[in-house]
């Protein structure tokens, strides 16, 4: 995923840069003092002298508006919270295409399946690969084989003898 900005911290950085501006300050001594490449202060100016400090006022993030609202993303949580069996699966498992059918059916909004883990990684929610059992698995007797069959099994040989007289 992409770094996250602070687009309210990144304004107030051009809004100090455009106090130095009207103090006279070069856009190079800006740079240095704001710990930014000259390029960027050169901008900075230049913008400011264009359209003044409400110029360097943030436009927000940019990007692809959201597909989703948030209580869109609240009622697809809560419904992978719940699980595929609440949802009518035969299994207990989460797939991709399965959580990409989910979400058209909550919210309208078709997501290809093969981007659908990006939407789960954002969301908080890792890849889980279940352990395989066999059914026919009987925990009983394979505490036993482990507390008698196994030791028994294991055991080595005595240690070697290690006395100077033989």
């Amino acid at each position: 995923m992409s770094i996250k900005r602070n687009h309210l911290e990144m304004e107030r950085r051009r809004k100090r840069a455009a106090r130095l501006f009207e103090k006279g300050v070069a856009p190079a001594e800006v740079a240095r003092r704001m710990e930014v490449a000259r390029q960027v202060a050169y901008r900075w100016k230049q913008t400011w002298d264009s359209g003044g400090l409400e110029a360097l006022a943030s436009k927000g993030p940019t990007g692809p508006k959201a597909k989703f609202s948030t209580s869109q993303i609240e009622q697809v949580c809560d419904a992978l919270l719940e699980g595929p069996g609440a949802q009518g699966y035969r299994t207990e498992l989460w797939t991709c295409p399965r959580v990409a059918l989910l979400i058209r059916d909550l919210t309208g909004v078709r997501y290809h399946p093969g981007h659908v883990w990006k939407l789960l990684g954002a969301l908080g929610f890792s890849c889980q690969r279940p352990t395989r059992r066999a059914i026919e698995r009987n925990e009983k007797k394979i505490s036993r084989w482990k507390r008698v069959e196994w030791p028994n099994i294991k055991k080595s040989q005595p240690p070697a003898s290690h006395h100077r007289f033989h």
